[in-house]
């Protein structure tokens, strides 16, 4: 078996649990799971799935990921356990420590999951929360990385809400220099204490920019990335936020304006003609769905790190 470099942090709750040198190891673990080169048993461990918000591509692509690992997953909805009757996080998380070897939680607010992580003596994987999706960021920049060999002179252009998403991009960009863009409505930025961290981790301040210019933002960038204007939770916002992000589609138009190089992401699931037009998603700059499969890839890197 390959030795892991275990990551220096038990958990990864956050972009910024890893250092550059963990996100390139895990990348090229990544890299090397996907074409085969890397074949690893984990001996039957066990991950627990705990997911308060639907999920089809980080759900399905953790699973398989385990089971390429030779382990086994545990899914626990709220709505059959007794997580869903408000059984207190400190208690489900030492209970679920003694059975599972790992947890994966997709939850609503950030501080729950740092909370399952004080109390879990086992590693706790951030699947998603309101704040942060570190898992998507890597393989964002995996995806980036088989099309463009390295980071250098790569300019990520996000157009969209200032989400959970955008916040991760800008943490693993600044741990990579890659420039990043956030391109969005005023009102819409991203998180300010996020901003504020990736700006001290930058060794170029004028790497990370923030506009409420689409056609600016996306001048010369190598990779435009769109995810949802209303995120799960959002939907009463629904209304308001195609008025308000208006001019913030990535459409055929806008992809012109970028490099000649430039590659498409989404992390998925899209609305098609709302963030994104249908003849973007499925034109030869899409790499979509190569992105959608190096969440698997990602995550078994991921495990493989935390577990072996």
């Amino acid at each position: 078996m390959q030795k892991s470099h275990r990551l220096a942090n038990k958990n990864f709750l956050s972009s910024l649990d890893i250092s550059t040198q963990e996100v390139l190891h895990i990348l090229d673990l990544a890299n090397n799971f996907k074409n085969n080169n890397l074949k690893i048993e984990l001996n039957n461990k066990v991950l627990g799935l705990v997911f308060d918000k639907a999920s089809t591509r980080t759900r399905v692509s953790f699973q398989v990921a385990m089971s390429r690992l030779g382990g086994t997953t545990v899914d626990l909805n709220p709505t059959t356990s007794q997580i869903g009757r408000g059984e207190p996080i400190k208690d489900t998380a030492r209970v679920l420590s003694r059975y599972c070897d790992v947890l994966a939680i997709r939850t609503f607010n950030h501080s729950d999951i740092e909370e399952y992580a004080k109390w879990s003596t086992n590693p706790v994987i951030n699947a998603l929360t309101d704040l942060e999706h570190p898992c998507q960021a890597l393989a964002d920049f995996l995806t980036i990385k088989e099309e463009f060999v390295n980071f250098e002179n790569v300019i990520l252009t996000y157009i969209g809400d200032g989400n959970n998403v955008a916040n991760s991009l800008i943490l693993c960009g600044a741990l990579l220099g890659v420039e990043v863009r956030i391109a969005c409505p005023k009102g819409y930025e991203p998180n300010p204490t996020v901003i504020k961290k990736a700006y001290e981790i930058y060794k170029n301040r004028n790497l990370l920019k923030i506009t409420n210019d689409p056609y600016n933002a996306v001048s010369g960038a190598n990779v435009l990335y769109s995810d949802v204007w209303s995120s799960m939770g959002e939907e009463n916002q629904k209304d308001k936020k195609e008025i308000d992000f208006k001019g913030f589609t990535i459409d055929s138009n806008l992809v012109s304006k970028a490099a000649k190089d430039v590659i498409v992401l989404h992390c998925l699931p899209a609305y098609r003609s709302k963030e994104i037009t249908d003849e973007v998603i499925e034109g030869k700059n899409s790499r979509i769905f190569d992105q959608a499969e190096n969440r698997m890839h990602v995550q078994q890197a991921i495990l493989f790190c935390l577990l072996s």
